[in-house]
């Protein structure tokens, strides 16, 4: 029996190799928008960050992921990512 192929996928901000299950997927529309995709079937590009608090206050100390996208940077988005997280760590400790 040949053993399922788990897909990585790269983390933009730490630059780690993870599985796709591990990371959270960042979907950028054709109208200039990041959005959260926990469904990972959001239409756009899509580009991924390790599901982390910590990971996502270093992308907003560093602007990785509008300065890595060549974007206009959105106000609240880190924030909203942030709280997004907070959220799914909380609801994964109860």
């Amino acid at each position: 029996m040949r053993n399922k192929k788990i897909p990585l996928r790269k983390c933009m901000v730490t630059g780690e190799r993870l599985p796709k299950g591990e990371l959270l997927r960042i979907a950028y529309s054709k109208e200039g928008t990041l959005t959260i995709d926990p469904t990972g079937k959001a239409p756009g590009r899509g580009f991924y960050i390790k599901n982390d608090v910590a990971v996502a206050k270093s992308a907003k100390q560093k602007n990785a992921l509008f300065r890595g996208l060549k974007i206009d940077e959105q106000e609240s988005f880190y924030d909203e990512l942030i709280s997004y997280l907070k959220a799914e760590e909380d609801a994964n400790n109860e």
